[in-house]
């Protein structure tokens, strides 16, 4: 039996990893860019296994899979699918939680970085002729700063150890990390409303869900010190963008270093091409030649895993043990 494996849309050059990983479970790749749910509907109707980055696998498009057993989906946020409509149909749902810890906690520190000491502002004023450092006055000492980590999971505890090291003092707000991993981690857990006032850089690492959409909004930057940076390697939509533009406009923080935006690519008319202390990248922070390889060949993984009888090792929805009972592999070790 060969197994119908379909990519409802990647952004790679070469699927090769996939192929090699998945020819091995007996299954075969079918390579489709889909952007709506018709398109995905029809393109994986009968599929045994759908690998996913952006295309919508709402509750529609899932209830329309007449075979499929697994959804990998590139990455680690899985905000693309519908996790609950996926759980009932007994349909296992995985992700990619490690392969890019250094890359973005590295991306989110150079964010921090060029906004503390406004390289990107001189690299532009010297190239446009003017050689005069006034133009990024005012610069403040990094040492003794407080950085606020919105969340305090694998990537901002990474972070946090890069920041200690340049002096910087760290605090997080996540309501679901137990005291003793804050206190292993030499950091102080605190309210968000207490992190927004007492901050000098934030860095959000949330994952998107319903309830953290927007959570950076006017509320919480008219608590900010006017001095404050906001940086964003996460997912646009934690940020009200409105409220960010409003906030960087009228002076009530001093600007924002943003990996992410609410929609991506970011429009050609959005205000914050144009506002000086915003620092936009490209949604590259996930990216290095080792993390796209570790990524490509791990979500591929996952699929082989669930198609020969195993539980994957990234399972995201773990109720749906209850329905799907799949053999447990022993422990892998990858490289890094």
């Amino acid at each position: 039996m060969v197994f119908k494996v379909v990519v409802t849309d990647y952004e790679f050059d070469s699927m090769q990893i996939e192929h090699e990983v998945l020819q091995q479970a007996g299954a075969e790749l079918i390579l489709t860019q889909c952007h709506t749910e018709e398109e995905v509907v029809a393109a994986a109707r009968d599929a045994d296994g759908i690998i996913n980055q952006y295309a919508p696998l709402s509750r529609r498009v899932i209830e329309n899979l007449e075979n499929c057993k697994v959804i990998a989906r590139y990455g680690v946020g899985v905000n693309t699918i519908d996790l609950d409509a996926a759980t009932e149909k007994g349909i296992i749902v995985s992700n990619v939680t490690d392969y890019c810890l250094d890359e973005v906690a590295d991306h989110a520190f150079a964010l921090l970085m060029a906004c503390a000491r406004k390289t990107v502002r001189l690299n532009e004023q010297v190239k446009a002729g003017n050689w005069d450092f006034k133009v990024s006055v005012p610069i403040f000492r990094l040492r003794n700063k407080v950085l606020g980590l919105v969340g305090f999971g694998n990537i901002p505890r990474n972070l946090a150890q890069k920041a200690q090291a340049f002096g910087l003092r760290v605090i997080a707000y996540d309501p679901y990390v137990s005291p003793d991993i804050a206190d292993n981690a030499h950091i102080r857990l605190v309210t968000l409303e207490e992190l927004c006032q007492q901050a000098d850089f934030i860095s959000v690492h949330a994952p998107l869900t319903n309830s953290t959409k927007g959570l950076i909004s006017d509320n919480q930057f008219n608590l900010m010190k006017k001095e404050a940076f906001i940086i964003n390697t996460a997912r646009g939509p934690l940020i009200d963008e409105k409220a960010l533009i409003h906030a960087l406009e009228t002076g009530k923080i001093a600007g924002a270093g943003l990996d992410v935006t609410e929609t991506e690519p970011i429009s050609p008319d959005n205000p914050l091409l144009k506002l000086e202390p915003v620092i936009l990248n490209p949604h590259a922070a996930w990216y290095s030649e080792e993390s796209e390889a570790e990524l490509k060949r791990k979500t591929a993984q996952n699929i082989a895993d669930v198609l020969q009888g195993f539980y994957p090792a990234y399972l995201v929805n773990q109720k749906v043990k209850e329905s799907i009972q799949l053999n447990m592999k022993e422990e892998t070790t990858w490289s890094k």
